[in-house]
C-alpha cells in the first residue's frame, strides 16, 4: 500500500474517491503476433528503423499478456483501487468481424483478475489500435470503419469509455 500524506482536507481522502492507474494495450501487451491478433496501425510505423529512438517496439512490450497475474498482483500492492486499460482492436476481433476467443480470453482474464483483487476495471475501447486492414482502406475518413467498431463495440466487455486522448503513429 503506497503511504500518502494529505492534508485531512484533502477530496483525495475522500471514501468515493478513486485512486487508480492506466495503461494503454500496445504499449504494455505484448505478443503482437499470436494469439490470433491482426496487425494494428502501430506495428509498421514503430518497427522502422529510426521511428523509436531506443528501438522498442509493441511486438513484447512489457509482456502483460503472459506475465497478467504479477501486473495484477502490483497494480493490488500499491493499492490501486481501479485500473484504466485498453482493449487491443486487432487482438479482440477477427478480420471478417467476429470475435476472436483467443483475444477475448486475455481480456476476459484481465477483467476476471482485476475483480478478484478489489480493482475496478475500466476498458477504453479505443486508444489509437485501428487494425491495419481498415486503415489500409481509408480508416476513419470510410464510414465502413464506423460500421465496423459498432460490430467491435458489441464484442467489448461491459466496462468501458469510448475512446483516449491521444495521437497517432
Amino acid at each position: 500500500m503506497i503511504d500518502i500524506r494529505l492534508p485531512d482536507e484533502s477530496p483525495l481522502r475522500r471514501e468515493d474517491f478513486v485512486f487508480g492507474c492506466a495503461t494503454a494495450s500496445y504499449q504494455i501487451e505484448g505478443a503482437v503476433t499470436e494469439g490470433g491478433r491482426q496487425p494494428s496501425i502501430w506495428d509498421e510505423p514503430c518497427r522502422k528503423p529510426g521511428a523509436i529512438l531506443d528501438g522498442s517496439t509493441g511486438d513484447v512490450a512489457c509482456d502483460h499478456v503472459h506475465r497478467m497475474d504479477a501486473d495484477l498482483d502490483l497494480i493490488r500492492d500499491l493499492g490501486f483501487r481501479a485500473y484504466r486499460f485498453s482493449l487491443a482492436w486487432p487482438r479482440l476481433i477477427h478480420a471478417d468481424g467476429t470475435l476472436n476467443p483467443e483475444g477475448a480470453d486475455v481480456y476476459n482474464r484481465l477483467v476476471d483478475g482485476l475483480l478478484a483483487r478489489g480493482i475496478r476495471p475500466l476498458a477504453t475501447l479505443y486508444h489509437w489500435d485501428l487494425p491495419q486492414r481498415l486503415q489500409d482502406n481509408g480508416g476513419w475518413l470510410v464510414r465502413d470503419t464506423a460500421e465496423r467498431f459498432g460490430d467491435y463495440v458489441r464484442h467489448a466487455p461491459r466496462c468501458w469509455a469510448t475512446a483516449s486522448s491521444g495521437g497517432r503513429p
